[in-house]
Parts: C-alpha cells; sequence; structure tokens
C-alpha cells in the first residue's frame, strides 16, 4: 500500500504516546462457511485512561444475539488481554487468536440493545467461551504513514496506524450448553494512535469472505468538511487489487438504520457489482462529554450475506456516525 510502511513487529504493542486518549485495538470477526453464524471481538486499550474498551457480539443461527460489553482495568499495553479477552500472536503476519471466557447476555431479539442498561439488568445470562485461530489467506494491507501529509484509513485524529488482513478461522463458540464448531472465514484489524468514536462525522465499512480466495473490505467516509474518501481492497484470487472507485446504496428501515445494501466497486482490473442482505442488525452507540456538550454516535452493526456474482459470503456491515438531534447525519446517504 503506497505511502505506508509496515513491519512484522507492528504486530505487537507500541509505545503509548501521551494523548490522553490513545488507544490500541485488535478485532477478529469469524463465520461459517454456510453463513449461519459467527461473530466479531475487540480489545481496545486505553492504557493512559487505565482501561481497555471490551466487545464480544455474537450471532447465532436462529436470529439471537449473545454480547459483552465492558471496561476491564489496565495498566500496561504490553499486552491485550482484559476481562477474559485474550489476543495472541503465534505466527506474525499469519497466525492470530482471540479468545474469551466469561459472561455474555442472550437476546432473543437484539432490539434490546437500544436499552443496553436495561437489556444488562433484565436478559439472561449465559457463561461463554469463545476461540477464533485465524489464519492469515491474504497479504497484510495498510500500515503507518510515511510523511505528515498521508492520509490514514480513518483519519488521524481515529488512528494513526492501522492494518488489516482477510483470514481462515477455527474454532467455537460454546454459551451455556449449546456449542457451535467454527470451521470458516474471517478478518482482522489492528490499530493503534490517539482515538475518539466521536471523531468520525460518518463511515459505512463494508467487510466479506467468499472463500479463502476472495473478498473485500471497503469504506467510504466523509469528515466534518464534507469531503469523501473511498478506500479499500478487493481480494480477486487471493491477491489484493486496490480499488479506483466506491458507490454506496443503501435500503433504509423506519428507523433511518440500513437493511440492505448494493455497491459497485472499481479497481485497476475489475468493475464489479456486489450485494448485501443485512440479517441481522445490533444497534450500538457511543457517547462522550465535550466541554459542556455530549457527543453521541450510533453504530449499526450488521451481520450480512454478500452475492457477488454466482458466489455467496458473509461478513459485517458497519455504519457509524454522529448524532444530531437524534438524527444520524449520513442519513440517506
Amino acid at each position: 500500500m503506497q505511502g505506508f510502511r509496515f513491519a512484522a513487529e507492528d504486530e505487537f504493542s507500541h509505545a503509548p504516546t501521551q494523548d490522553s486518549n490513545f488507544n490500541e485495538s485488535v478485532y477478529t470477526n469469524a463465520f461459517d462457511r454456510d453463513g449461519r453464524f459467527g461473530g466479531w471481538m475487540r480489545l481496545g486499550n486505553r492504557v493512559n485512561e487505565g482501561y481497555a474498551e471490551l466487545s464480544v457480539c455474537l450471532y447465532l443461527p436462529d436470529g439471537r444475539v449473545a454480547c459483552q460489553f465492558g471496561r476491564p482495568p489496565i495498566t500496561t499495553n504490553s499486552k491485550h488481554d482484559a476481562g477474559g479477552l485474550r489476543y495472541a500472536v503465534h505466527t506474525p503476519l499469519q497466525h492470530v487468536e482471540m479468545r474469551y471466557s466469561g459472561e455474555v447476555i442472550v437476546l432473543a431479539d437484539p432490539n434490546a440493545l437500544r436499552d443496553p442498561k436495561t437489556a444488562f439488568a433484565n436478559e439472561p445470562r449465559r457463561d461463554c467461551e469463545v476461540v477464533f485461530a485465524c489464519r492469515a489467506v491474504s497479504p497484510i494491507h495498510g500500515g503507518e504513514p510515511l510523511s505528515a501529509d498521508q492520509e490514514t484509513m480513518y483519519g488521524r485524529n481515529f488512528s494513526l496506524g492501522h492494518f488489516n488482513q482477510h483470514t481462515s478461522v477455527s474454532g467455537h463458540i460454546k454459551i451455556g450448553e449449546e456449542l457451535f464448531e467454527l470451521d470458516g472465514n474471517g478478518w482482522r484489524d489492528h490499530s493503534w494512535g490517539p482515538r475518539f468514536w466521536t471523531n468520525i462525522y460518518f463511515y459505512r465499512l463494508f467487510i466479506a469472505n467468499f472463500g479463502p480466495d476472495r473478498g473485500f473490505m471497503l469504506l467510504k467516509i466523509t469528515g466534518r468538511d464534507g469531503v469523501t474518501r473511498r478506500c479499500g481492497v478487493l481480494q480477486f484470487d487471493g491477491e489484493y487489487e486496490e480499488i479506483t472507485d466506491l458507490d454506496v446504496w443503501t435500503q433504509w428501515t423506519a428507523m433511518k438504520e440500513p437493511r440492505a445494501v448494493k455497491l459497485g466497486v472499481r479497481t485497476a482490473q475489475r468493475a464489479v457489482r456486489i450485494d448485501g442482505e443485512i440479517t441481522t442488525l445490533l444497534p450500538l452507540r457511543n457517547r462522550r462529554k465535550d466541554g459542556g456538550a455530549v457527543l453521541e454516535s450510533r453504530i449499526a452493526e450488521g451481520f450480512t450475506r454478500w452475492q457477488w456474482g454466482d458466489r455467496t459470503g458473509s461478513g459485517m456491515s458497519e455504519y457509524i456516525e454522529i448524532l444530531e438531534d437524534g438524527i444520524p447525519v449520513g442519513f440517506p446517504l
């Protein structure tokens, strides 16, 4: 990727800057080959603030969702291991593993998360164990910018360094007595630098696998100045192709949330049409105080079934945007 540097050492933790909101996060997702179930896990170290952001979100075959969120205390950025969620690098660039052992709430209706305080007080809790063993099926994409004027993937006020990679994934999800053996595909990323979630004005991120040889990571991101960037990759025959253009058309629900999406994607090698149906949506949010104001973002996390020509795949659609007077600023784009 032009304009960025990456080394195997970037798989591991970086020295925190003096920024109070320094964050170093690792993320993995995984879905079974038939697209029946899967999920994602993230642990973001905010060592200068004394805690980590923990997220575990699991999409079950019958439409239920199991999840956990927390801010377990940490005192070091030397590892990602907090609140029962642990990340390990076995072979840099090739093999990483993420494990969770702890409690989740199980939601028959994901809409219960619109009132997370009530959901965590009233919804049933179960013991949970998740193992995602992730092995590379693509090159690394991204890194740290080589120059001060090089824009980063999400913008310099969200993360300085960032890389991602498509994977094959083995492991399992166990919730109470239910066991789901996993032999599928996924994607991972790792980022570091200052971060506030509400620094994102609005973006649409799309991730998918269609087997070990084909997938994509596509981002359309708009700043407060109205300038929109399109970036990402198609994975074709195992290789990454940088995109040159991206069109996004979203079908919305009455609640201004994504239900389906159509993508037009162009690289130097090909132009393709990809369709996605969001089968389960988690309505998440992030809030922080900025002086006397409260800033709020909606984070819509959609388990998505994708169609690319004759290939069917699974992955995620992620819509993040600031709310102004309760309205997402990117709607209906």
